[in-house]
């Protein structure tokens, strides 16, 4: 075969000006897989291009504005002619060179990408309370967008699985954690391809959407939520009238501050992993959402405040730590939270890890307090409060949020009594039944 007569042929017939058209039509056909059969449509083709047609064909090609030509015909024509004996298909790639096949290229692409995510499929088998975040990962293509090439998104996915084989915590730094399952401390950091991924995962673990809003104090309490703590100082918690004790430094802490009626700050450092000498034991401790609550009663209760721990929203690495010692001591606990879904939810996560009785938490205690107060708008994704089938009914049908700040002298009220009143006003014994 005359290679060359071959190409100079072709030009001639479909390498000029005004056929590249047809000729980048046939190309695309074939990169996305599909036969070179039917017809082509030039829409406004010029007389140039219409004569051009006109010229490879051998006849006249029609009059309007548009130009319609049959690939078949051109591929039989090719054929006979001798132009190109393979027909159409060997005369574009004699023309244009080779032509990829985007179809199996994207076939290809997607296999090596399903191999990519097996890991994570595994993980999700393993743990279905992470089959949001999956569908999340690949809704978004995240995987994809935050890995440069499948070789990285393989070494990516494999820290990946590491880190969420260990969450929850029970409480780690997020160097350790970074460096313990990716070898790097660092990998961790905020908007590391690592920490995009984990922090989604730790959202949904907390009842949350994967995505969260962009602030530094979210992504504080997502990784909170799941035992992850930026270090053992900057995470702390505030309490009030804890007994503390002799025998530790943080209990000797607590028990000058008690004695001085003054709320304290603990750090998950000063808790350590031991008991910490907290002196509560198998008392009661009463839980609020809101400081305001725990500064109002130290201003009225001072020395006389019962043992008070304030979540301060979503609870800290710290705030777990101090509630998971004082439930090791013995410890049962009331809580009491804003009326409101992002309240419910503070309360649910709670509840997963210790039971706690409502402390005028509850559907009647809402229903009453609506009758004395003007709470605000309520706002956001509704959610089920596991403590009481009732309340989320309640809540949607009022539409009133109730922040604690509304009820203080009720809750002060409870504190001087040192037992949890009933929706009535009337106390409770300080026993627990959950």
């Amino acid at each position: 075969m005359d290679r060359a007569g071959d190409v100079q042929r072709l030009q001639r017939l479909l390498g000029g000006e005004h056929t590249a058209w047809l000729l980048d039509r046939a190309r695309r056909r074939m990169e996305l897989g599909k036969p070179l059969a039917g017809t082509v449509t030039l829409t406004d083709a010029s007389q140039d291009q219409r004569r051009a047609v006109e010229r490879l064909l051998g006849r006249r090609a029609g009059a309007g504005m548009s130009l319609t030509v049959s690939l078949d015909e051109i591929d039989a024509m090719l054929r006979t002619s001798g132009a190109s004996p393979d027909g159409l298909d060997a005369a574009v790639r004699l023309l244009v060179g080779d032509v990829s096949d985007r179809v199996a290229q994207a076939a290809a692409e997607a296999a090596v990408w399903s191999d990519v995510h097996a890991p994570l499929d595994a993980l999700v088998t393993r743990r279905p309370e992470l089959a949001t975040w999956r569908s999340w990962l690949n809704s978004t293509g995240m995987l994809r967008r935050v890995a440069t090439n499948p070789d990285a998104a393989v070494a990516l996915v494999a820290d990946l699985v590491r880190v969420l084989d260990v969450l929850p915590s029970a409480g780690v730094a997020l160097g350790r954690l970074a460096a313990a399952t990716a070898g790097d401390a660092h990998a961790l950091d905020d908007a590391r391809p690592l920490a995009t991924l984990s922090l989604a995962a730790a959202r949904v673990l907390r009842g949350a959407p994967p995505a969260g809003d962009g602030s530094a104090a979210e992504r504080r309490t997502a990784w909170a939520a799941v035992g992850v703590h930026r270090d053992e100082l900057s995470s702390s918690v505030l309490c009030l009238g804890l007994p503390g004790g002799v025998a530790t430094a943080t209990g000797r802490i607590l028990a000058v501050a008690r004695e001085a009626g003054e709320p304290c700050v603990l750090t998950l450092r000063q808790l350590g992993r031991d008991r910490a000498d907290l002196g509560v034991g198998d008392g009661l401790v009463w839980v609020c959402e809101n400081p305001i609550v725990l500064a109002s009663a130290a201003d009225e209760l001072a020395h006389r405040c019962p043992p008070l721990v304030c979540v301060n929203g979503q609870p800290s690495a710290a705030v777990v730590r101090l509630l998971d010692l004082l439930a090791i001591g013995g410890a049962h606990f009331t809580y009491h939270g804003d009326f409101d879904w992002g309240g419910i939810r503070i309360g649910n996560g709670l509840r997963e890890r210790l039971p706690w009785r409502p402390w005028r938490f509850d559907v009647r205690a809402y229903r009453a307090v609506l009758a004395c107060v003007t709470g605000g708008e309520l706002a956001g994704r509704p959610v089920d409060a596991t403590w009481d089938a009732d309340l989320r009914p309640a809540l949607e049908h009022h539409g009133v949020r109730v922040d604690e700040e509304l009820v203080l002298a009720d809750l002060i009220g409870d504190l001087a009594n040192g037992h949890p009143a009933d929706t009535d006003g009337s106390a409770r014994p300080g026993s627990s039944t959950v």
